[in-house]
């Protein structure tokens, strides 16, 4: 395979050297995407028994994932253009205070309303910490090899973060009861918010232009219409008046999004922008791995208990083993991407990724299929760590440091959009099946070809071929 000549050989395959103060920074951002990612999971296995001691009905136990969902995607494109426009540094400590305060209320809720309450400030202060963190990361690392080290770790830590979570989620619970899962993220804020303002400088855009408040509106109602939808189909089906009301509105809106920001003089979101290669296919090609994978943790984990009846802790291992394997990934995913290239990498990372969940169609009910399932699931989860890497480099190379919170704000945006929609559009396929076995195989199917179509459609879209890449916008020639 030939070498990408956008990416030089001999300087990405050297090991970037970072300062002490470099290592520091790094830790910082990363520990507060972890502990986002962690918010994610690990809460997931504590339900049932966080619903009988607050005395929340089965049907509103799916407002503890939806209430932390709803803002944490919804304000993500507005907050990280605030902070572009106010102070990157300013909001993200803002940011985790709010985070820290949220989860400390979840920790001690009385009720559902104010175990819901912290839940939804945790996901709004979630909000302001992933995009202005990947913002500070990116404008922290000059790109090239330093920054893809950097974004290599973070996503390390993004994957890693919602796969220990599921396992912590069950020992915490089993150990402390569910109130220690919303305590651990308390410990998290507090480790990272004294660190902050210590090691972390100011940025912004030069200029102060204005925010597009209109913008800001319907992209905001946007997200919040779409996510609750996809979020409340995923337990009760799109057949629900409220569902598809608000799926309805949510499309509505985001085309007066985008009739809002053709005219504005200075849009929320540069149409020129969305109209690079790199952002537009790199983003579908992140959308992708995060809402296909995330859809076979979800049926993995169905299968694991109920079809071949492990515990808890059983299925945790399953995981714990992707987990470590992901975070092997990490290591070595920016120096593949070095020597060929973010592009080839993402789509390679996905053709690998669609190629192993076929694999998983092989599962029956012996005792084998815990290996087949532990080994394709880990080795999938590989790939999909370097999609997630090349993905976040490929969206934001070339982008200027003044919108590099709109790039990586439409980054961890299509993060979370994917997290939700996989699991309602493909998901329950296996949880209305009458065989939960031939169920998750028409899951797997499905997966796995919108994955592998996916990467056909991304290396014609970023023009990947043997030769270098090409680095034009969509509207070039």
């Amino acid at each position: 395979m030939a070498i990408d000549t956008t990416h030089p050989l001999p300087d990405a395959l050297d090991t970037p050297r970072l300062s002490t103060r470099d290592k520091f920074v790094l830790f910082v951002l990363c520990a507060a995407q972890f502990m986002v990612a962690l918010d994610f999971s690990v809460l997931n296995v504590a339900l049932p028994v966080l619903g009988a001691d607050l005395g929340m009905s089965r049907s509103g136990l799916q407002w503890a994932v939806t209430a932390f969902a709803l803002p944490s995607g919804g304000f993500l494109l507005l907050f990280g253009r605030v902070g572009d426009l106010f102070g990157r540094r300013r909001l993200f400590l803002a940011g985790l205070a709010l985070f820290g305060a949220a989860s400390v209320l979840a920790t001690v809720a009385w009720d559902p309303a104010s175990f819901l309450t912290g839940r939804a400030l945790q996901g709004l202060g979630a909000a302001a910490i992933v995009p202005t963190g990947m913002s500070l990361l990116t404008t922290t690392f000059p790109e090239g090899p330093a920054r893809d080290r950097a974004l290599g770790i973070s996503g390390t830590l993004l994957s890693l973060g919602f796969t220990v979570g599921m396992v912590a989620g069950g020992t915490l619970t089993d150990t402390f009861g569910w109130r220690s899962t919303m305590g651990l993220l308390t410990l998290f804020a507090l480790i990272v918010l004294p660190l902050a303002p210590v090691l972390l400088r100011e940025s912004r855009t030069p200029d102060r232009p204005r925010l597009d408040v209109p913008g800001a509106i319907t992209v905001t109602g946007a997200l919040l219409a779409l996510i609750y939808a996809l979020s409340t189909a995923a337990d009760h089906g799109f057949g629900r008046a409220d569902v598809v009301i608000t799926l309805i509105a949510g499309l509505l809106l985001l085309a007066a999004f985008v009739t809002v920001e053709s005219r504005t003089a200075q849009p929320l979101v540069s149409l020129p922008m969305l109209r690079r290669r790199t952002v537009a296919w790199g983003n579908i090609g992140g959308l992708v791995t995060f809402s296909m994978m995330s859809t076979v943790v979800f049926v993995l984990t169905l299968y694991l208990q109920e079809v071949l009846h492990l515990s808890a802790f059983e299925t945790g291992l399953v995981f714990g083993v992707q987990g470590v394997l992901s975070a092997v990934a990490g290591i070595y995913a920016p120096r593949v991407i070095g020597r060929y290239g973010p592009r080839r990498t993402l789509v390679g990372s996905l053709v690998g990724q669609g190629a192993l969940i076929a694999a998983l169609m092989g599962l029956g009910t012996g005792n084998w299929s815990v290996w087949l399932a532990t080994a394709a699931v880990s080795l999938a989860s590989m790939c999909h760590l370097g999609a997630i890497i090349s993905y976040g480099i490929t969206v934001t190379s070339g982008v200027p440091d003044e919108e590099q919170g709109l790039a990586t704000g439409l980054v961890t945006s299509t993060q979370q959009v994917g997290i939700t929609v996989g699991i309602p559009l493909l998901g329950v396929l296996a949880t209305t099946s009458p065989d939960l076995l031939t169920g998750v195989h028409t899951v797997l199917a499905l997966d796995a070809v919108l994955v592998l179509a996916a990467a056909v459609l991304v290396a014609v879209g970023l023009r990947v071929r043997s030769g270098a890449v090409e680095t034009q916008p969509l509207g070039a020639r």
